[in-house]
Protein backbone atom coordinates (compact mmCIF):
# COMPACT_ATOMS: atom_id res chain seq x y z
CA UNK A 1 0.00 0.00 0.00
CA UNK A 2 2.96 2.36 1.00
CA UNK A 3 4.26 1.50 -2.14
CA UNK A 4 1.78 3.22 -3.90
CA UNK A 5 0.63 5.84 -2.22
CA UNK A 6 3.75 8.94 -3.58
CA UNK A 7 2.61 8.22 -7.07
CA UNK A 8 -0.76 8.07 -6.41
CA UNK A 9 -0.51 11.52 -5.08
CA UNK A 10 1.51 12.66 -7.77
CA UNK A 11 -0.98 11.68 -10.36
CA UNK A 12 -4.19 13.24 -8.97
CA UNK A 13 -3.09 16.53 -7.63
CA UNK A 14 -2.70 18.36 -11.05
CA UNK A 15 -4.91 21.17 -11.96
CA UNK A 16 -6.83 19.00 -14.70
CA UNK A 17 -7.91 16.78 -11.99
CA UNK A 18 -8.90 19.69 -9.55
CA UNK A 19 -10.67 20.89 -12.14
CA UNK A 20 -12.85 17.99 -13.86
CA UNK A 21 -13.88 17.18 -9.63
CA UNK A 22 -15.09 20.86 -9.33
CA UNK A 23 -17.46 20.89 -12.80
CA UNK A 24 -18.41 17.07 -11.33
CA UNK A 25 -19.67 18.31 -8.27
CA UNK A 26 -20.92 21.13 -9.29
CA UNK A 27 -22.86 19.23 -12.09
CA UNK A 28 -23.63 16.31 -9.99
CA UNK A 29 -25.23 18.79 -7.24
CA UNK A 30 -27.18 20.93 -9.66
CA UNK A 31 -29.20 17.83 -11.52
CA UNK A 32 -29.68 16.37 -7.97
CA UNK A 33 -31.32 19.51 -6.45
CA UNK A 34 -34.04 19.41 -9.24
CA UNK A 35 -37.29 16.91 -8.42
CA UNK A 36 -37.40 14.49 -11.34
CA UNK A 37 -33.31 14.13 -12.62
CA UNK A 38 -31.70 11.55 -10.86
CA UNK A 39 -27.84 10.88 -10.83
CA UNK A 40 -28.10 7.59 -12.69
CA UNK A 41 -29.89 9.99 -15.35
CA UNK A 42 -27.02 12.59 -14.92
CA UNK A 43 -23.89 9.55 -15.41
CA UNK A 44 -25.12 8.95 -18.18
CA UNK A 45 -25.65 12.13 -20.05
CA UNK A 46 -22.13 13.19 -19.00
CA UNK A 47 -20.26 9.62 -19.56
CA UNK A 48 -19.65 10.23 -23.26
CA UNK A 49 -17.17 13.32 -21.75
CA UNK A 50 -14.94 10.71 -20.16
CA UNK A 51 -13.95 8.66 -23.35
CA UNK A 52 -11.49 11.27 -24.00
CA UNK A 53 -9.85 11.74 -21.01
CA UNK A 54 -7.20 9.10 -19.33
CA UNK A 55 -8.78 6.90 -16.30
CA UNK A 56 -8.15 8.88 -13.41
CA UNK A 57 -9.45 12.89 -14.43
CA UNK A 58 -12.87 10.67 -16.09
CA UNK A 59 -13.67 8.80 -12.56
CA UNK A 60 -12.97 12.33 -10.80
CA UNK A 61 -15.63 14.18 -12.81
CA UNK A 62 -18.54 11.12 -12.37
CA UNK A 63 -17.31 10.45 -8.69
CA UNK A 64 -17.94 14.03 -8.49
CA UNK A 65 -21.15 14.04 -10.20
CA UNK A 66 -22.05 10.48 -7.65
CA UNK A 67 -21.00 11.93 -4.83
CA UNK A 68 -22.84 15.42 -4.92
CA UNK A 69 -25.78 13.88 -6.04
CA UNK A 70 -26.03 12.18 -2.76
CA UNK A 71 -26.07 15.85 -1.22
CA UNK A 72 -27.67 17.61 -3.51
CA UNK A 73 -31.26 15.97 -3.63
CA UNK A 74 -31.45 16.91 0.20
CA UNK A 75 -31.86 20.62 -1.43
CA UNK A 76 -35.26 20.04 -2.62
CA UNK A 77 -36.14 17.36 -0.19
CA UNK A 78 -35.87 20.73 2.50
CA UNK A 79 -37.04 23.19 0.27
CA UNK A 80 -39.96 22.49 -1.09
CA UNK A 81 -40.56 18.89 0.30
CA UNK A 82 -40.07 16.79 -2.87
CA UNK A 83 -36.73 14.69 -2.79
CA UNK A 84 -34.55 15.37 -5.48
CA UNK A 85 -33.06 11.93 -5.43
CA UNK A 86 -34.91 8.91 -4.05
CA UNK A 87 -32.98 8.34 -1.10
CA UNK A 88 -33.80 11.66 -0.02
CA UNK A 89 -36.91 11.13 1.01
CA UNK A 90 -35.67 10.21 4.54
CA UNK A 91 -34.16 13.82 4.25
CA UNK A 92 -37.79 15.25 3.75
CA UNK A 93 -39.55 14.02 6.72
CA UNK A 94 -37.42 15.99 9.09
CA UNK A 95 -35.86 18.78 6.81
CA UNK A 96 -39.02 20.04 5.27
CA UNK A 97 -40.38 20.91 8.83
CA UNK A 98 -37.41 22.12 10.24
CA UNK A 99 -36.89 24.70 7.20
CA UNK A 100 -40.96 25.52 7.73
CA UNK A 101 -39.93 26.49 11.80
CA UNK A 102 -37.98 29.32 10.08
CA UNK A 103 -34.29 27.24 10.09
CA UNK A 104 -33.89 26.38 6.43
CA UNK A 105 -30.27 27.35 6.24
CA UNK A 106 -29.92 25.36 9.45
CA UNK A 107 -31.20 22.09 7.67
CA UNK A 108 -29.42 22.30 4.71
CA UNK A 109 -26.03 23.01 6.87
CA UNK A 110 -26.53 19.76 8.89
CA UNK A 111 -27.06 17.84 5.32
CA UNK A 112 -23.99 19.11 3.91
CA UNK A 113 -22.00 18.26 6.91
CA UNK A 114 -23.33 14.71 7.47
CA UNK A 115 -23.12 14.42 3.80
CA UNK A 116 -19.43 15.04 3.91
CA UNK A 117 -19.00 13.14 7.22
CA UNK A 118 -20.77 10.13 5.89
CA UNK A 119 -18.53 10.37 1.90
CA UNK A 120 -15.20 10.85 3.93
CA UNK A 121 -15.76 7.70 6.54
CA UNK A 122 -16.72 5.72 3.17
CA UNK A 123 -13.64 6.61 1.25
CA UNK A 124 -11.29 6.07 4.15
CA UNK A 125 -12.97 2.55 3.80
CA UNK A 126 -12.76 2.07 0.43
CA UNK A 127 -9.04 3.35 0.90
CA UNK A 128 -8.25 0.55 3.63
CA UNK A 129 -11.13 -2.18 2.86
CA UNK A 130 -10.43 -2.34 -0.75
CA UNK A 131 -6.95 -3.81 -1.27
CA UNK A 132 -7.66 -6.30 1.29
CA UNK A 133 -10.82 -7.57 -0.75
CA UNK A 134 -8.05 -7.16 -4.07
CA UNK A 135 -5.99 -9.39 -2.57
CA UNK A 136 -8.68 -12.13 -2.15
CA UNK A 137 -9.64 -11.22 -5.93
CA UNK A 138 -6.70 -11.95 -7.23
CA UNK A 139 -6.60 -15.75 -5.84
CA UNK A 140 -9.86 -16.25 -7.86
CA UNK A 141 -9.82 -18.25 -11.42
CA UNK A 142 -12.52 -18.34 -14.03
CA UNK A 143 -14.82 -20.89 -12.05
CA UNK A 144 -14.97 -18.19 -8.85
CA UNK A 145 -16.01 -15.34 -11.02
CA UNK A 146 -18.11 -17.20 -12.65
CA UNK A 147 -19.71 -17.48 -9.26
CA UNK A 148 -19.15 -13.85 -8.41
CA UNK A 149 -20.63 -13.08 -10.91
CA UNK A 150 -24.11 -15.20 -10.65
CA UNK A 151 -23.67 -13.74 -7.32
CA UNK A 152 -23.90 -10.29 -8.70
CA UNK A 153 -26.92 -11.34 -10.78
CA UNK A 154 -28.54 -11.80 -7.10
CA UNK A 155 -28.66 -7.77 -7.47
CA UNK A 156 -31.47 -8.08 -10.05
CA UNK A 157 -33.89 -8.90 -7.28
CA UNK A 158 -33.11 -5.61 -5.12
CA UNK A 159 -34.11 -3.37 -7.88
CA UNK A 160 -36.75 -5.32 -9.54
CA UNK A 161 -39.12 -3.15 -7.49
CA UNK A 162 -42.74 -5.04 -6.90
CA UNK A 163 -42.58 -7.67 -9.03
CA UNK A 164 -39.46 -10.45 -9.16
CA UNK A 165 -41.20 -11.95 -12.54
CA UNK A 166 -41.01 -8.43 -14.12
CA UNK A 167 -37.39 -7.78 -13.03
CA UNK A 168 -36.18 -11.35 -14.59
CA UNK A 169 -37.90 -10.28 -17.38
CA UNK A 170 -36.09 -7.34 -17.86
CA UNK A 171 -33.21 -8.95 -16.89
CA UNK A 172 -33.06 -12.04 -19.44
CA UNK A 173 -33.56 -9.12 -22.07
CA UNK A 174 -30.70 -7.63 -21.00
CA UNK A 175 -28.85 -10.39 -20.88
CA UNK A 176 -30.12 -10.97 -24.49
CA UNK A 177 -28.97 -8.02 -25.74
CA UNK A 178 -25.79 -8.36 -24.44
CA UNK A 179 -25.25 -11.68 -26.67
CA UNK A 180 -25.10 -9.15 -29.55
CA UNK A 181 -21.66 -8.93 -31.50
CA UNK A 182 -18.89 -11.67 -31.93
CA UNK A 183 -19.10 -14.75 -29.71
CA UNK A 184 -16.30 -13.84 -27.28
CA UNK A 185 -14.53 -17.36 -27.38
CA UNK A 186 -14.96 -18.43 -31.15
CA UNK A 187 -15.58 -14.81 -32.69
CA UNK A 188 -18.18 -16.08 -34.79
CA UNK A 189 -21.48 -13.40 -35.11
CA UNK A 190 -24.40 -13.14 -33.19
CA UNK A 191 -27.97 -11.07 -33.48
CA UNK A 192 -26.18 -8.98 -36.30
CA UNK A 193 -28.45 -9.54 -38.87
CA UNK A 194 -25.79 -9.03 -41.10
CA UNK A 195 -24.87 -5.44 -39.65
CA UNK A 196 -21.56 -5.00 -39.48
CA UNK A 197 -21.38 -2.11 -37.23
CA UNK A 198 -22.91 -4.71 -34.41
CA UNK A 199 -19.99 -6.94 -35.32
CA UNK A 200 -18.62 -5.11 -31.95
CA UNK A 201 -21.64 -5.53 -29.71
CA UNK A 202 -23.81 -2.53 -28.33
CA UNK A 203 -21.91 0.23 -26.60
CA UNK A 204 -23.10 0.71 -22.99
CA UNK A 205 -22.95 4.31 -23.12
CA UNK A 206 -25.56 4.24 -26.00
CA UNK A 207 -27.77 2.04 -24.54
CA UNK A 208 -27.59 3.57 -21.43
CA UNK A 209 -28.74 6.84 -23.22
CA UNK A 210 -31.81 5.18 -24.41
CA UNK A 211 -33.07 3.32 -21.55
CA UNK A 212 -32.56 5.60 -18.70
CA UNK A 213 -32.53 9.24 -20.50
CA UNK A 214 -34.82 9.57 -23.29
CA UNK A 215 -37.45 7.61 -21.87
CA UNK A 216 -37.62 10.69 -19.38
CA UNK A 217 -38.23 12.88 -21.74
CA UNK A 218 -40.64 11.13 -23.52
CA UNK A 219 -42.78 10.36 -20.11
CA UNK A 220 -42.02 14.14 -19.58
CA UNK A 221 -43.87 15.13 -22.74
CA UNK A 222 -46.71 12.26 -21.69
CA UNK A 223 -47.86 14.57 -18.42
CA UNK A 224 -48.35 18.66 -17.97
CA UNK A 225 -45.45 20.02 -15.30
CA UNK A 226 -46.51 23.36 -13.33
CA UNK A 227 -43.29 25.35 -13.14
CA UNK A 228 -42.13 26.11 -9.29
CA UNK A 229 -42.17 29.37 -8.06
CA UNK A 230 -39.68 29.40 -5.20
CA UNK A 231 -38.93 32.06 -2.50
CA UNK A 232 -35.23 31.49 -2.23
CA UNK A 233 -35.48 34.45 1.02
CA UNK A 234 -36.62 31.58 3.02
CA UNK A 235 -32.98 30.97 3.11
CA UNK A 236 -32.08 34.27 4.48
CA UNK A 237 -32.00 32.82 8.36
CA UNK A 238 -28.74 32.89 10.26
CA UNK A 239 -28.49 29.10 9.79
CA UNK A 240 -27.12 28.78 13.95
CA UNK A 241 -26.49 25.24 15.09
CA UNK A 242 -26.25 25.06 18.84
CA UNK A 243 -23.46 22.81 20.44
CA UNK A 244 -26.31 20.49 22.39
CA UNK A 245 -27.32 19.90 18.64
CA UNK A 246 -23.87 19.18 17.45
CA UNK A 247 -23.93 16.99 20.40
CA UNK A 248 -27.32 15.30 19.87
CA UNK A 249 -26.01 14.73 15.77
CA UNK A 250 -22.67 12.85 16.63
CA UNK A 251 -23.79 9.63 17.45
CA UNK A 252 -26.43 9.12 14.88
CA UNK A 253 -24.10 10.34 12.25
CA UNK A 254 -21.27 8.02 13.19
CA UNK A 255 -23.57 5.31 13.18
CA UNK A 256 -25.17 5.59 9.88
CA UNK A 257 -21.92 6.11 8.41
CA UNK A 258 -20.94 2.44 9.26
CA UNK A 259 -24.84 0.98 8.49
CA UNK A 260 -24.34 3.08 4.86
CA UNK A 261 -20.87 1.58 4.50
CA UNK A 262 -22.04 -2.31 5.48
CA UNK A 263 -25.36 -2.08 3.21
CA UNK A 264 -22.83 -0.19 0.18
CA UNK A 265 -20.55 -2.82 0.33
CA UNK A 266 -23.39 -5.94 -0.39
CA UNK A 267 -24.47 -5.63 -4.27
CA UNK A 268 -28.14 -4.97 -4.97
CA UNK A 269 -28.56 -2.77 -1.82
CA UNK A 270 -28.18 0.94 -2.03
CA UNK A 271 -28.68 4.73 -0.88
CA UNK A 272 -32.39 4.20 -0.01
CA UNK A 273 -32.46 1.57 2.11
CA UNK A 274 -29.12 2.65 3.73
CA UNK A 275 -30.85 5.80 4.24
CA UNK A 276 -34.21 4.01 5.76
CA UNK A 277 -32.20 2.31 7.51
CA UNK A 278 -30.25 4.52 9.33
CA UNK A 279 -33.36 7.04 9.94
CA UNK A 280 -35.05 4.29 11.84
CA UNK A 281 -32.42 3.09 13.95
CA UNK A 282 -31.55 6.81 15.00
CA UNK A 283 -34.93 6.99 16.30
CA UNK A 284 -34.96 3.96 18.18
CA UNK A 285 -32.00 5.03 19.72
CA UNK A 286 -32.79 8.93 20.22
CA UNK A 287 -33.44 10.50 23.75
CA UNK A 288 -36.26 12.62 21.65
CA UNK A 289 -37.81 10.34 19.34
CA UNK A 290 -41.06 12.29 19.41
CA UNK A 291 -39.16 15.27 17.64
CA UNK A 292 -38.41 13.12 14.28
CA UNK A 293 -40.91 14.05 11.82
CA UNK A 294 -41.17 17.10 13.24
CA UNK A 295 -37.42 18.97 12.39
CA UNK A 296 -35.46 16.40 14.16
CA UNK A 297 -31.57 17.18 13.74
CA UNK A 298 -30.72 13.51 14.61
CA UNK A 299 -32.98 12.57 11.98
CA UNK A 300 -31.70 14.79 9.19
CA UNK A 301 -28.07 13.92 9.96
CA UNK A 302 -28.62 10.39 10.30
CA UNK A 303 -30.43 9.95 6.90
CA UNK A 304 -28.08 12.58 5.12
CA UNK A 305 -24.84 10.52 6.60
CA UNK A 306 -26.15 7.04 5.29
CA UNK A 307 -26.84 7.86 1.91
CA UNK A 308 -23.56 9.51 1.39
CA UNK A 309 -21.39 6.44 3.25
CA UNK A 310 -22.84 4.44 0.29
CA UNK A 311 -21.00 6.12 -2.22
CA UNK A 312 -17.48 4.33 -1.51
CA UNK A 313 -18.68 1.25 -0.25
CA UNK A 314 -20.15 0.65 -3.79
CA UNK A 315 -16.97 1.08 -5.32
CA UNK A 316 -15.16 -1.82 -3.31
CA UNK A 317 -17.20 -4.27 -4.84
CA UNK A 318 -16.09 -2.53 -8.56
CA UNK A 319 -12.95 -1.93 -7.95
CA UNK A 320 -11.76 -5.71 -6.81
CA UNK A 321 -14.52 -8.02 -8.25
CA UNK A 322 -16.23 -6.40 -11.10
CA UNK A 323 -19.28 -6.12 -9.75
CA UNK A 324 -21.13 -2.90 -9.41
CA UNK A 325 -22.49 -2.10 -6.12
CA UNK A 326 -25.63 -0.13 -7.69
CA UNK A 327 -26.60 1.06 -11.21
CA UNK A 328 -24.91 3.96 -10.96
CA UNK A 329 -21.73 2.59 -10.63
CA UNK A 330 -22.41 -0.14 -12.70
CA UNK A 331 -22.08 2.75 -15.41
CA UNK A 332 -18.83 3.90 -14.46
CA UNK A 333 -17.53 0.73 -15.07
CA UNK A 334 -17.33 1.75 -18.75
CA UNK A 335 -15.26 4.85 -17.90
CA UNK A 336 -12.64 2.24 -16.58
CA UNK A 337 -12.82 -0.16 -19.20
CA UNK A 338 -12.65 2.38 -22.35
CA UNK A 339 -8.83 2.96 -20.21
CA UNK A 340 -7.97 -0.82 -20.50
CA UNK A 341 -8.32 -1.07 -16.83
CA UNK A 342 -10.71 -3.99 -15.99
CA UNK A 343 -11.87 -4.15 -12.46
CA UNK A 344 -10.62 -7.63 -10.71
CA UNK A 345 -7.44 -9.98 -10.01
CA UNK A 346 -4.58 -8.45 -10.51
CA UNK A 347 -5.92 -4.69 -11.28
CA UNK A 348 -4.32 -3.09 -7.12
CA UNK A 349 -0.93 -4.75 -8.39
CA UNK A 350 -0.35 -3.92 -12.26
CA UNK A 351 -2.08 -0.26 -12.28
CA UNK A 352 -1.73 0.02 -8.04
CA UNK A 353 -0.95 3.65 -8.48
CA UNK A 354 -4.12 4.40 -10.59
CA UNK A 355 -6.03 2.41 -8.16
CA UNK A 356 -4.99 4.67 -4.87
CA UNK A 357 -5.42 7.68 -6.81
CA UNK A 358 -8.84 6.96 -7.46
CA UNK A 359 -9.40 6.06 -3.98
CA UNK A 360 -7.71 9.12 -2.42
CA UNK A 361 -9.30 11.15 -4.73
CA UNK A 362 -12.85 10.41 -3.48
CA UNK A 363 -11.43 12.16 -0.16
CA UNK A 364 -11.15 14.62 -2.24
CA UNK A 365 -13.92 15.07 -4.39
CA UNK A 366 -16.18 14.91 -0.27
CA UNK A 367 -13.92 17.99 0.42
CA UNK A 368 -14.98 19.99 -3.07
CA UNK A 369 -18.58 18.99 -2.34
CA UNK A 370 -18.45 20.70 1.11
CA UNK A 371 -16.56 23.77 0.21
CA UNK A 372 -19.29 23.97 -3.07
CA UNK A 373 -22.31 23.01 -0.93
CA UNK A 374 -20.99 25.86 2.15
CA UNK A 375 -20.62 28.89 -0.74
CA UNK A 376 -22.81 27.87 -3.45
CA UNK A 377 -26.26 26.64 -1.43
CA UNK A 378 -28.47 29.89 -2.06
CA UNK A 379 -27.40 28.75 -6.28
CA UNK A 380 -28.17 25.27 -5.80
CA UNK A 381 -31.82 26.18 -4.09
CA UNK A 382 -32.19 28.68 -7.07
CA UNK A 383 -32.21 25.51 -9.66
CA UNK A 384 -34.86 23.66 -8.16
CA UNK A 385 -37.09 26.01 -9.78
CA UNK A 386 -36.28 25.98 -13.64
CA UNK A 387 -38.88 25.78 -15.48
CA UNK A 388 -39.40 21.86 -17.24
CA UNK A 389 -39.95 24.19 -20.76
CA UNK A 390 -36.11 25.07 -20.35
CA UNK A 391 -34.69 22.01 -19.08
CA UNK A 392 -36.34 19.25 -21.39
CA UNK A 393 -34.68 20.35 -24.72
CA UNK A 394 -31.63 21.04 -23.15
CA UNK A 395 -31.61 17.47 -22.07
CA UNK A 396 -32.34 15.88 -25.64
CA UNK A 397 -29.65 17.83 -26.76
CA UNK A 398 -27.10 15.97 -24.33
CA UNK A 399 -29.13 12.92 -25.00
CA UNK A 400 -27.90 13.08 -28.95
CA UNK A 401 -24.99 14.86 -28.71
CA UNK A 402 -23.65 12.30 -25.99
CA UNK A 403 -25.07 9.24 -28.52
CA UNK A 404 -23.01 10.50 -31.55
CA UNK A 405 -20.04 11.54 -29.93
CA UNK A 406 -19.48 7.85 -28.14
CA UNK A 407 -18.16 6.73 -31.49
CA UNK A 408 -18.69 9.94 -33.82
CA UNK A 409 -21.59 8.28 -36.19
CA UNK A 410 -25.03 8.38 -36.47
CA UNK A 411 -25.64 4.81 -36.35
CA UNK A 412 -25.50 5.44 -32.53
CA UNK A 413 -27.84 8.19 -32.45
CA UNK A 414 -30.58 5.69 -34.34
CA UNK A 415 -29.66 2.90 -31.26
CA UNK A 416 -30.26 5.28 -28.75
CA UNK A 417 -33.42 6.18 -30.25
CA UNK A 418 -34.64 2.52 -30.40
CA UNK A 419 -33.64 1.91 -26.87
CA UNK A 420 -35.26 5.05 -26.37
CA UNK A 421 -38.22 3.81 -27.66
CA UNK A 422 -37.82 0.13 -26.14
CA UNK A 423 -37.51 1.56 -22.66
CA UNK A 424 -40.89 3.73 -22.89
CA UNK A 425 -43.04 0.29 -24.21
CA UNK A 426 -41.23 -1.39 -21.27
CA UNK A 427 -42.54 1.42 -18.62
CA UNK A 428 -45.71 1.10 -19.87
CA UNK A 429 -45.43 -2.47 -19.57
CA UNK A 430 -44.50 -1.73 -15.89
CA UNK A 431 -40.99 -3.59 -16.24
CA UNK A 432 -38.13 -1.82 -14.09
CA UNK A 433 -35.20 -0.93 -16.66
CA UNK A 434 -32.34 -1.46 -13.74
CA UNK A 435 -32.57 -4.78 -13.84
CA UNK A 436 -31.90 -4.63 -18.02
CA UNK A 437 -28.34 -2.34 -17.14
CA UNK A 438 -26.83 -5.40 -14.65
CA UNK A 439 -27.93 -7.90 -17.97
CA UNK A 440 -25.59 -6.01 -20.02
CA UNK A 441 -22.87 -5.06 -17.69
CA UNK A 442 -22.63 -8.68 -16.03
CA UNK A 443 -23.72 -10.66 -19.11
CA UNK A 444 -20.30 -11.15 -21.07
CA UNK A 445 -18.37 -11.50 -17.79
CA UNK A 446 -20.39 -14.66 -16.71
CA UNK A 447 -20.63 -16.14 -20.45
CA UNK A 448 -17.62 -15.72 -20.98
CA UNK A 449 -15.98 -17.20 -16.96
CA UNK A 450 -18.62 -19.63 -17.35
CA UNK A 451 -17.43 -21.31 -20.80
CA UNK A 452 -13.74 -21.00 -19.47
CA UNK A 453 -14.25 -22.55 -17.10
CA UNK A 454 -16.41 -25.53 -18.76
CA UNK A 455 -13.18 -25.81 -21.39
CA UNK A 456 -10.84 -25.93 -18.84
CA UNK A 457 -12.30 -28.68 -16.51
CA UNK A 458 -13.42 -30.50 -19.91
CA UNK A 459 -16.92 -29.93 -19.64
CA UNK A 460 -17.09 -31.21 -15.96
CA UNK A 461 -19.28 -29.22 -13.73
CA UNK A 462 -17.66 -30.04 -10.74
CA UNK A 463 -14.88 -27.52 -11.31
CA UNK A 464 -17.81 -24.92 -9.93
CA UNK A 465 -17.42 -26.62 -6.52
CA UNK A 466 -13.58 -27.58 -6.44
CA UNK A 467 -12.45 -24.12 -4.18
CA UNK A 468 -13.36 -23.23 -1.40
CA UNK A 469 -14.21 -19.52 -2.46
CA UNK A 470 -16.88 -21.44 -4.91
CA UNK A 471 -18.45 -22.98 -2.53
CA UNK A 472 -18.43 -19.29 -0.58
CA UNK A 473 -19.89 -17.77 -3.07
CA UNK A 474 -22.35 -20.55 -3.48
CA UNK A 475 -23.23 -20.50 0.15
CA UNK A 476 -23.64 -16.38 0.20
CA UNK A 477 -26.26 -16.69 -3.19
CA UNK A 478 -28.38 -19.31 -1.46
CA UNK A 479 -28.49 -16.96 1.08
CA UNK A 480 -29.28 -14.27 -0.96
CA UNK A 481 -31.93 -15.57 -2.45
CA UNK A 482 -33.78 -17.46 0.77
CA UNK A 483 -33.19 -14.02 2.09
CA UNK A 484 -35.07 -12.56 -0.71
CA UNK A 485 -37.94 -15.60 -0.88
CA UNK A 486 -38.46 -14.62 2.51
CA UNK A 487 -38.85 -11.23 1.89
CA UNK A 488 -41.44 -11.67 -0.67
CA UNK A 489 -43.51 -14.02 1.16
CA UNK A 490 -43.54 -11.43 3.63
CA UNK A 491 -44.82 -8.90 1.47
CA UNK A 492 -47.72 -10.86 0.34
CA UNK A 493 -48.85 -12.17 4.21
CA UNK A 494 -48.93 -8.09 4.89
CA UNK A 495 -50.72 -7.21 2.14
CA UNK A 496 -53.66 -10.24 2.40
CA UNK A 497 -53.84 -8.97 5.80
CA UNK A 498 -54.55 -5.26 4.36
Amino acid sequence: MLQYIAPATGLLFTLENILWINIGVFIGSVFAAIPGLSVILCVILFLPVTYSMTAIPGMMFLLGIYCAGGYGGSVSAILINTPGTPHAAATMLDGHPLSEQGRTKAALKIALYASTFGGIFSALMLLFLGPQVARVAAQLGTAEYFMVCVFGLTIIAGVSGKSMIKGLISACLGLLISCVGSDPMTSYDRFTFGISRLYLGLDLAVCLIGLFALVEIMSKAEKRLDRLNLDTTQIKDDGVITKEEYKRMARPVLLSSIIGVMVGIIPGTGASEASWFSYNTAKNMSKHPEEFGHGSVEGIAAAESANNAVTGATLIPLLTLGIPGDGTVAIMLSALMINGLNPGLSLFTTQGDIMYAIMLGLILVNVFMFLQGKFLTTLFAKVVSIPQEILTPIIVIFCFAGAYSVNENFFDVGVALIFGILAWILRKLELPPVPILLGLVLGSMTETNFRRALLISNGSPKIFFSSVYCIIFLVLILLAVGTIVRGKMKERGTQKED
